[in-house]
């Protein structure tokens, strides 16, 4: 009797061939959401999908698409997409948890029409306050079943109480840490560690929170806020390369101790008001090697503190090899450097410091970013960083079309729409303040019934000229 145990070879094939239909389905769905149904796009996204779907129907009876945690399974077998996968996948798991929708089916084959009104379906469920059960009465979809997201019953407030202390609790990791390093006491990256673990654990479970923290931004202790912000960031941009959850810790930890090199520079130049001289810049740029020293005096020295030393000494170094500190032989960047570099140098262009009170909008940092890529920050991380973050990253406040403001609480998954965020509307069109508990959340893809979009950002605003607190509506 044959084994019935598929092979490797076959493993691989049933892979390849789900991910293929994964993407189109993806791909379908984007398309229909930006495009009229006669348009080419969606026209030759419907014939692929629809052709990958029958074909694996006719293969096993029927077809089950699962949302689990953050991974996808078809019939049982979960995907592990690449790269060039990952836009479409992270796409499709929030458009899922959007609607609450655990699991599709397909119980037989679809014609044209059919698969074309379940789109249709799907994407319309987005804009009501039940998606769920909007897509699972329409009656279009008597070929298809949906089931409802299984979820943890939590209080929403507590996972905002969870995460702000789990934030917090890193900032004061820091400030001890710095303090332990500026009087000569030993450290060790076991706590460092714990900490991390859970802000992965965050980011996996409630990643608008968290990156939300980020944008709070501490004047007075500007060092501690950017070592964590940095860290988050890091972490955020790791796990959208879809790198293993030993890799984010790793990332994490070193970020952390990306800037301890600054604790061998005098408090008096850090805090400078105005621009440095000549020569206190020549002691500024020798805090990446001082950093580097210092994590490889680690008691228990290992590979996270082997890589922590070698972000420390590469942060500032520019994918160029145009910044500092100057190197003689042909030093290769690492990964995570390189992610540390460009969530270092985000975070510092959007907070207030001693010598930039005003910081720029993050949407000004991102084009900042985008325009140094291939010089001082890696060109193809510099694009996963944009997309992650969005045109109009968390906390940006934005003018809208309608006089109304918005602030920014989660980007628009669509790459192709990263200028249409979900936004809380935190000043009606007459100039009224609209209380934390009051702003509503809209989406910017909703459309009027002409098909042309509600609404759509005009510009993006100071939150600091209107006094409105970042912090108090995000979380």
């Amino acid at each position: 009797m044959a084994d019935p145990t598929p092979n490797k070879e076959d493993k691989a094939a049933l892979q390849a061939r789900y991910l293929d239909l994964v993407n189109s389905l993806a791909t379908l769905i984007r398309n229909s959401q930006i495009h009229d149904p006669a348009n080419e796009a969606v026209v030759k996204s419907l014939a692929r999908a629809l052709s990958l779907l029958n074909d694996s129907i006719h293969s096993t009876g029927e077809l089950h698409v699962k949302l689990v945690g953050e991974f996808i399974f078809v019939n049982e077998e979960r995907l592990r997409y690449l790269l060039d996968s990952m836009l479409n996948f992270d796409f499709l798991v929030r458009e899922f948890k959007k609607r609450e929708v655990g699991e599709i089916t397909f119980n037989s084959p679809l014609t044209d029409s059919q698969l074309r009104d379940f789109v249709t379906a799907f994407i319309g469920s987005g804009f009501s306050e039940n998606g769920f059960e909007m897509l699972r009465q329409q009656g279009a979809l008597h070929r298809i079943t949906v089931s409802r997201q299984k979820v943890a019953e939590e209080d929403a407030l507590d996972r905002r109480q969870f995460v702000r202390r789990s934030y917090f609790n890193a900032v004061s990791y820091t400030k001890g840490v710095m303090g332990k390093v500026k009087s000569g006491e030993q450290i060790n990256l076991r706590k460092a560690k714990r900490i991390v673990e859970s802000l992965v654990d965050h980011l996996v479970a409630e990643p608008t929170l968290l990156l939300g923290m980020t944008a709070i931004k501490d004047y007075d202790e500007y060092t501690y806020f950017h070592s964590v912000n940095v860290s988050i960031l890091s972490i955020a941009l790791g796990q959208k390369l879809g790198l293993t959850k030993r890799s984010l810790e790793q990332i994490g930890v070193a970020s952390f101790f990306h800037d301890i090199g600054k604790t061998e520079v005098p408090e008096s130049l850090l805090n400078k008001p105005t621009s440095f001289t000549d020569k206190e810049w020549e002691i500024i740029k020798q805090h990446p090697t001082w950093g580097f020293l210092s994590l490889l005096r680690l008691k228990g020295f290992e590979e996270t503190a082997m890589k922590s030393a070698l972000a420390s000494f590469q942060h500032h170094l520019n994918h160029d090899r145009s910044g500092y500190p100057q190197v003689l032989c042909n030093l290769d960047h690492d990964l995570i450097s390189e992610i540390v570099t460009i969530s270092d140098k985000y975070d510092a262009m959007t907070s207030s410091r001693v010598y930039a009170r005003v910081p720029l909008s993050p949407d000004r940092a991102l084009s900042m970013l985008m325009e140094q890529g291939g010089r001082q920050v890696n060109p193809v991380l510099v694009k996963v960083f944009v997309n992650l973050i969005g045109v109009y990253p968390q906390g940006s406040l934005v003018l809208l079309n309608t006089r109304e403001m918005g602030l920014v609480f989660e980007s628009n998954p669509n790459p192709q729409c990263l200028d249409r965020p979900r936004v809380l509307v935190v000043m009606d069109a007459n100039g009224k303040r609209v209380s934390r508990e009051a702003a509503p959340a809209v989406d910017l893809m909703e459309q009027d019934s002409s098909g042309g979009f509600r609404r759509t950002i005009v510009r993006s605003l100071d939150p600091n000229k209107y006094g409105i607190s970042l912090a108090d509506f995000l979380l």
